[in-house]
């Protein structure tokens, strides 16, 4: 049976963390197995908010090479950049003559986001209409999201509906695929918060760039408590805790093997095991990550991915253009 396509878009908005590469990236991994995945980087959203030029440059290169050092197989992922591909842009536009400005006025993100900012842009507003045509414009059947973007597919799929129902099948209907609630790390220093890149103190995220000793120094000095026992307890025992589902995590090993493992241990000795495991893993990513990040290995990853998005692409924009009558 053919596989179902799955369509991921993920915006270069900084560094992942070791709570993203527990909670998202490994489970993109597996997806990978599982359907014809197509792995873009929604860099025209980007832009809807302010960004330093040079930033989101290397913010794009960066994250790239970072997934595919994750696991993200471009054997396996069809993999481009949004700006690459000018029918997304098109698409959109013939899509936005197909959406009400109510509906974008109800969109969760954009009242967030524009009560923040008087002065916002216009592609704030406008900016699910696009996400919409990232969307339809592969036939996408499933689209991974968290619960609280639910509402960028079911928009996605009301214009789609209303496109078929006015010129005829165009689109398949898309359906979000709600991922299954990763292990939440923690912040180390605040375990009652969880890790972002966003945190007032860095102290207690953990990157995936961290050097060794950044990394072991870090969990080192993570929060736990006075009670000195190496419990699986979230509710007294939070920065243990969250220490333990770190380790469970990246070992593969239950948490009742691992409070059997460290019964005897102190938490300098289970900190240290934590941090050996973490700093491990993340040195083998970091040893693929400097292979990518400015090689020519990583641009011909990305050219051969735009080629092959932009044909599927215009397919569907020749499609639409027919549809509409913007024929000679």
């Amino acid at each position: 049976m053919e596989k179902k396509i799955m369509l991921t878009g993920l915006q270069p908005t900084g560094v992942i963390t070791l709570g993203n590469y527990i909670g998202a990236i490994r489970q993109m991994v597996e997806y990978q197995e599982k359907y014809n995945s197509i792995l873009f980087i929604a860099d025209m959203h980007a832009i809807t908010m302010p960004i330093d030029s040079d930033t989101l440059a290397q913010n794009i290169r960066q994250l790239i090479a970072l997934y595919i050092a994750c696991g993200v197989d471009p054997e396996k992922n069809l993999i481009f950049l949004q700006s690459d591909n000018e029918y997304h842009a098109n698409i959109s536009w013939m899509l936005e003559c197909n959406t009400y400005f109510g509906e974008l006025s109800r969109m969760t993100q954009f009242k967030d986001k524009s009560a923040k900012n008087v002065n916002f842009s216009a592609g704030l507003f406008t900016y699910p209409v696009l996400m919409a045509a990232d969307i339809l414009a592969y036939d996408t059947n499933y689209v991974p999201v968290g619960i609280d973007q639910k509402q960028h597919v079911e928009i996605a799929r009301d214009i789609a509906i209303r496109f078929n129902k006015k010129y005829g099948d165009t689109f398949v209907i898309p359906e979000p695929l709600i991922r299954a609630e990763g292990t939440k790390i923690m912040d180390l220093q605040d375990p009652t918060k969880k890790m972002s890149k966003s945190s007032e103190s860095q102290k207690g995220v953990i990157r995936i760039l961290d050097d060794a000793n950044t990394i072991r120094k870090k969990i080192n000095s993570a929060v736990t408590d006075s009670i000195g026992k190496v419990n699986y307890d979230p509710e007294n025992q939070p920065g243990v805790t969250n220490l333990i589902n770190i380790y469970m995590s990246l070992s593969g090993k239950s948490k009742e093997e691992i409070v059997e493992e460290f019964a005897d241990a102190n938490y300098g000795t289970f900190k240290k095991a934590v941090g050996d495991l973490v700093a491990e893993k993340f040195e083998k990513i970091q040893a693929r990550y400097n292979e990518l990040i400015n090689s020519d290995e990583l641009d011909k990853i990305l050219e051969d991915g735009k080629e092959r998005s932009r044909a599927i692409a215009k397919k569907k924009y020749e499609l639409m253009k027919q549809k509409i009558g913007l024929r000679r």
